[in-house]
């Protein structure tokens, strides 16, 4: 196994399991490494920046940057060498397969569904993400591209 993928591989669980050494700061663009800025040149035309941020996990660096695209919500997230690791992008429901829709809805139970998001990381959409409302409390659920559900992250 190549050590890209290997470390790709590492990342993707981490990023999954939500470790607790991640620490979070908001940063401006002219923060962002030279490599970072050129991959944020080419991931934000034709979308307005929200903003930067700067996570340290594991003795890593990533930076998340917050777009806004034709109304909706898109968040990238790159490496210190400017490597798109994960994108979260609000979706319709609508617009989803119909196993996704089902399993969203089922998942929702008598909740409202509030926002949707699709996650890809590493290039691949790994899950669809629910912001959910029940009782007045906000919870999150997560389906598959399959329309089945995860199970919540420790």
């Amino acid at each position: 196994m190549t050590m890209l993928r290997w470390s790709a591989i590492v990342f993707v669980a981490l990023i999954a399991t939500g470790t607790a050494t991640a620490q979070e700061r908001k940063i401006t663009r002219q923060e962002l490494p030279p490599a970072v800025e050129r991959a944020v040149a080419a991931q934000s035309q034709g979308a307005t920046i929200c903003g930067f941020s700067e996570e340290k996990e594991d003795g890593r660096t990533f930076y998340e940057m917050e777009l806004r695209v034709n109304g909706r919500t898109r968040d990238v997230t790159m490496d210190s060498s400017g490597a798109v690791v994960m994108v979260e992008e609000e979706v319709e429901l609508t617009a989803l397969p119909a196993a996704v829709q089902a399993g969203l809805k089922a998942a929702a139970g008598a909740g409202t569904i509030t926002l949707i998001e699709s996650v890809t990381r590493v290039g691949r959409l790994v899950f669809y993400e629910g912001h959910v409302v029940t009782d007045g409390k906000e919870s999150e659920i997560k389906v598959g591209p399959d329309g089945k559900l995860l199970p919540p992250e420790p």
